[in-house]
């Protein structure tokens, strides 16, 4: 699942609540560009983790869109990472 921001791609590492995030939250760490695919494109990008308002304001946007999010939050005492996509190429 994802959302937009202008021309970024904003996924959450929810892990449905889990008590740790999901191995690829890691991996984008780790190494943060990334190609991805979204409908038939498929292209690089940079992933960052967001926090503060910033981080705040794009999870409640992708609660308003599915409120399971909201439950994953309540499920788990670690804050959720939210990252944005921003194509390279």
């Amino acid at each position: 699942v994802y959302t937009k921001d202008g021309d970024r791609i904003v996924i959450i590492a929810s892990f449905a609540g889990g008590p740790k995030n999901p191995p690829w939250y890691h991996n984008l760490v780790a190494n943060p560009e990334a190609i991805i695919e979204v409908g038939t494109e498929r292209f690089r990008v940079k992933a960052t983790v967001t926090s503060g308002e910033e981080r705040q304001r794009l999870y409640n946007h992708q609660a308003e869109q599915m409120p399971i999010f909201v439950e994953y939050q309540q499920k788990t005492t670690r804050q959720i990472p939210v990252f944005v996509l921003t194509r390279i190429d």
